[in-house]
């Protein structure tokens, strides 16, 4: 009798531990499809966000398309017009009168009209190179000659006419540049006869080498500025100021098609680019 009821015993000790296994693994299973459920719904939520977005990108572009075919509409039309020869003689009239406009504004300003030479500004023989010496600007030469090689016989006063005679080719050709609406690559700060000029490549120090005028600097390093007068017994930085200035008006030149007359002609360069200016080739370019 005992032997069977510990059989009967262990019998219902092994169906209850059965029934705890698989009331684990129910419950193992619940927590999974808990998880599973929840990882659907922040899929759903996911999905949904990227629906309305992908929704909005749409709408955007279609947006975007409407107005990039009405645009495209316009510019055809435009591209008609001009095409046509009623187009083309009212877009040559108009650059007549803007080159026009132009060459008045100049003819205005006094400091670009005060040379001196053997030929007057705007005779057609000037458009012959002259020496640079023959040329002064409001009645003073620029003499180059001291911003390469100064000494104590220097003549003091000659490098303040000079530096003088710097201010005003600076400033004519910012006024120049303005009425161009050139944005100078080399830009002015203007002073009378302590202008300077700005470098944006400047990772050399000028002060500390032996840079000639074709010294050409590495690019978008920092802003440094160069002195159109001469500061002290260092002519290096002056001269490669005038270096600059002179690269400034050979870029109006090259904007109004003509050829520079060379790196140290800075006056016959500003000379030609005033000749060139008002010449009545310039309106019918």
């Amino acid at each position: 009798m005992t032997l069977q009821g510990d059989l009967v015993k262990n019998e219902s000790l092994n169906k209850l531990n059965e029934l705890e296994e698989m009331r684990e693994r129910l419950e193992a299973r619940k927590v999974v499809m808990a998880n599973m459920s929840t990882r659907c719904k922040v899929a759903t939520e996911d999905a949904k966000k990227q629906e309305e977005m992908l929704s909005s990108e749409v709408r955007s572009l279609l947006v975007a398309g409407t107005s990039l075919s009405v645009a495209r509409k316009r510019l055809q039309e435009a591209n008609r017009l001009l095409t046509e020869e009623r187009g083309c003689v009212k877009l040559k009239n108009v650059q007549r009168k803007l080159r026009a406009r132009q060459q008045y504004m100049i003819s205005q300003e006094q400091e670009l009209e005060s040379y001196s030479s053997s030929s007057r500004l705007g005779n057609p023989s000037a458009s012959k190179p002259v020496n640079q010496g023959s040329l002064t600007i409001l009645g003073l030469n620029l003499t180059l000659l001291p911003f390469t090689k100064m000494s104590f016989f220097t003549d003091k006063k000659e490098v303040q006419r000079s530096a003088t005679a710097l201010g005003y080719v600076a400033h004519a050709v910012s006024l120049i540049a303005s009425y161009l609406q050139v944005p100078l690559r080399y830009p002015l700060r203007l002073g009378g006869s302590r202008s300077y000029i700005n470098d944006h490549a400047s990772s050399i120090d000028p002060a500390s080498s032996d840079l000639s005028l074709d010294t050409t600097l590495s690019a978008n390093v920092k802003l440094a500025e160069f002195p159109l007068f001469l500061e002290g017994q260092d002519t290096t930085r002056a001269a490669y100021a005038v270096f600059l200035l002179n690269k400034d008006i050979e870029q109006l030149l090259n904007f109004i098609g003509v050829k520079s007359l060379g790196p140290r002609h800075v006056l016959a360069n500003l000379k030609e680019l005033l000749r060139s200016v008002q010449s009545s080739e310039y309106i019918d370019t």
